[in-house]
């Protein structure tokens, strides 16, 4: 369908021919859409929207005026290969967000899920892949390569160091410094981040039970209250609660911890 066609896309928005929109896609006024640019269905793109391609956004997302998505990464190696950035469903990106698009240096693609909210200014580099229900409040900022797991959630102003991961069900406080691997659970916070503990009140806003925050406490002293190496501690670990299905995300974070975790 030609972009004259799509009702949803305000006069003054420019579209590309190429652009594939779903129907009841609306592009507000001043926006630009891309060439290789495809957008599912029930997404809103608000005023001052830059989105350029190669990238696939999926449904029901909200972006908000003056982001910039799919753009070029600012890696200096990059080239203009044909990269791109993949975002899921439910998305919200809030105002003056940045996401850029892999290198093939990488897997050659940025990668978002289902379900984010991504608050102002926030930044997603290059190669980053963001799992889903995850939260990164205002001016949080992703290095090239970062991982970000289920549920975690970013506070204000955290930067984070390029090749780490965040663990799925994690917390940094606002103002973070993050230059190694935060594990799943695990709350950090300071510059540069250090752990702090459980991220008790997250996880049990998630329904999860009290005998298995107890089991996750003792998990915790594992790795940091017993002097032990990161290899230790997962074998540790795995020994203790290898059949506890919850504390597998806490031992493969150690596992793929090439960075070291915070300490």
């Amino acid at each position: 369908m030609s972009p004259q066609h799509w009702s949803g896309v305000h006069p003054q928005a420019i579209v590309e021919p190429s652009a594939k929109l779903a129907d009841n896609v609306t592009v507000g006024p001043w926006s630009y859409i891309g060439a290789d640019v495809e957008i599912g269905e029930g997404t809103e793109i608000m005023s001052h929207v830059v989105i350029k391609g190669p990238t696939v956004i999926g449904r029901n997302n909200r972006i908000f005026q003056f982001s910039s998505v799919g753009e070029e990464c600012q890696d200096k190696k990059y080239a203009g290969e044909p990269t791109r950035l993949v975002i899921g469903d439910n998305n919200i990106i809030r105002e003056s967000c940045t996401i850029h698009r892999g290198t093939t240096q990488d897997r050659g693609e940025t990668r978002i899920g289902t379900g984010n909210l991504f608050m102002a200014y926030v930044h997603v580099a290059h190669d980053c892949v963001i799992g889903d229900n995850t939260i990164l409040a205002n001016c949080a900022t992703l290095a090239g390569h970062v991982v970000v797991g289920d549920w975690a959630i970013l506070g204000g102003g955290t930067m984070v160091h390029q090749f780490c991961h965040i663990g799925t069900h994690s917390m940094s406080a606002g103002g973070s410094i993050v230059l190694k691997d935060i594990p799943a659970y695990v709350m950090a916070s300071g510059q540069s981040a250090s752990p702090h503990g459980i991220n008790v009140e997250g996880l049990k806003r998630r329904g999860f039970g009290k005998e298995f925050l107890l089991t996750l406490r003792r998990a915790y002293k594992v790795i940091y209250r017993q002097g032990l190496t990161t290899e230790q501690a997962m074998e540790e670990l795995e020994k203790a609660y290898g059949d506890v299905a919850d504390i597998k995300p806490l031992i493969d974070s150690l596992r793929r911890a090439d960075r070291g975790i915070v300490r």
